[in-house]
């Protein structure tokens, strides 16, 4: 007989398949369930918290701002306490209900003698508390010292003679560390240096006294602030010697405009297609004070070494042209059209007169700027710059320590000049000072060297 194969077919079972797909739907709502409890109420993870500025010293009054950042329950309590010894202070306690709150920043002041806090070790501890079933805590404790007396300020120079439109320098000490010490004319800062004076520990302070400065005041005060932000201040007994400065009536010719102005026009596409006469005054207002700025934010950080010493050398063989401070008044046909300050002295010799370093120091800038044309700029140390301008070439490099006596260019007319000369400038953390002073070796002697005690 014939044997006959039977085929089974194997049919589904309906019910298997739907337990199948009713576990996995079940298992992916375990793992949501399970992610959603540990991003939400079951989670393990500490709230964040951090302090700006960050803190040492504690002053007489001193404002803190604290971040508090739990990115998933949320903040349920915030606390901050002062710690001293055995004494605790409580500034702040603030409970979140309701609407969760993912960061918090708090702004809060200490103020050590309403919380009859001591001079001394102290410790700010910082809380924070999620919404989580296991309530996490954050913990920052921020070790300080607590400071309330503000540094005592010392006058080491004797009374200070200072020409308007001059440079003037004092001497002091301060009773204890700071980070910031200079001194204060009107309200603007003028830096103080770290220096032995008379031997000992000081610091000293170069500043400048503007041209009008009877008639804008003339408050001269040491400044000190230390680690806790306390601020103190004493005046500087001063005498202000008066000057009488220039005035003189600059006629614009016609082939200086057409000669000099097409320059300035190929820098500044604003100016194309105007005349001569207005590109210069543009030049003369516009240009001129953002060259100014220029020059003193680059004069604004200065080496804390002194690298000059004695007289500064003045340009050879060369003859005065225009004083510092001269007030010009330009004309054109008769009329006004721009007023200005002279900021430097121009000294003219031959044409391509070699040009050399004033004193020591470090080669700041190189280039061009505006109506300085070539320019060089050399950073003396504490404060002390000196600027050679308008120079047909230049032979040294920015980052380059000089000598005085060192060649760095040739003098020439670029720039806003009618004629090849040097104009040489001293500034004083970026304010323009007279430089005749800086070429007196008497001046020197008198107004630095014996407020720092190295000569009697």
């Amino acid at each position: 007989m014939e044997k006959r194969e039977t085929l089974k077919v194997t049919i589904p079972d309906p019910w298997k398949t739907r337990k199948i797909y009713l576990t996995l739907i079940a298992l992916a709502f375990i793992m949501i369930a399970t992610v959603t409890f540990f991003l939400t109420v079951g989670e393990i993870s500490k709230p964040v918290i951090s302090v700006t500025p960050q803190i040492t010293h504690i002053g007489e009054r001193s404002s803190i701002t604290a971040i508090f950042e739990d990115k998933q329950s949320g903040l349920s309590q915030i606390k901050v306490i002062v710690t001293q010894g055995k004494e605790t202070h409580t500034l702040i306690n603030q409970t979140y209900r309701g609407e969760s709150e993912k960061k918090k920043t708090l702004a809060f002041v200490i103020e050590p003698r309403t919380l009859k806090l001591s001079d001394g070790p102290a410790t700010i501890s910082l809380f924070a508390y999620d919404r989580s079933l296991w309530r996490n805590e954050g913990i920052l404790h921020v070790l300080v010292t607590i400071d309330a007396h503000p540094p005592q300020l010392s006058l080491v120079s004797p009374i200070t003679h200072i020409n308007l439109g001059g440079a003037g320098v004092v001497g002091f000490r301060v009773s204890k560390p700071v980070n910031i010490a200079g001194v204060k004319v009107n309200e603007e800062f003028f830096p103080a240096y770290p220096a032995p004076i008379a031997g000992a520990p000081g610091y000293i302070a170069y500043f400048a006294l503007p041209i009008d400065a009877l008639s804008q005041g003339n408050a001269i005060k040491l400044y000190a602030r230390d680690l806790g932000g306390n601020e103190a201040s004493a005046p500087v007994a001063h005498l202000v010697l008066k000057r009488k400065f220039r005035h003189d009536r600059m006629p614009l010719s016609e082939q200086f405009l057409n000669s000099k102005m097409p320059e300035f026009a190929q820098l500044n596409p604003a100016l194309q297609g105007k005349s001569p006469l207005e590109i210069f005054i543009y030049v003369n207002s516009e240009m001129r004070k953002e060259n100014n700025a220029f020059i003193r934010n680059i004069c604004s950080r200065s080496e804390a070494k002194r690298f000059w010493e004695g007289a500064f050398l003045r340009m050879k063989n060369a003859s005065t042209m225009a004083r510092f401070g001269d007030q010009r008044t330009y004309t054109y046909q008769g009329k006004e059209v721009g007023t200005s300050v002279h900021e430097g002295v121009d000294l003219a010799s031959t044409a391509n007169a070699p040009i050399e370093a004033a004193n020591n120091g470090i080669v700041v800038f190189t280039g061009s700027i505006g109506i300085y044309g070539q320019t060089v700029i050399i950073d003396h140390g504490q404060g002390v710059f000196s600027l050679y301008a308008h120079l047909a070439s230049i032979t040294t490099q920015k980052g380059k320590m000089v000598k005085k006596g060192d060649p760095i260019g040739t003098s020439g007319q670029t720039g806003l000049a009618g004629g090849d000369h040097l104009h040489f400038s001293i500034l004083v953390n970026g304010h323009f000072v007279n430089p005749e002073e800086w070429w007196d070796a008497h001046w020197i002697k008198d107004n630095v060297e014996k407020k720092l005690g190295e000569v009697s």
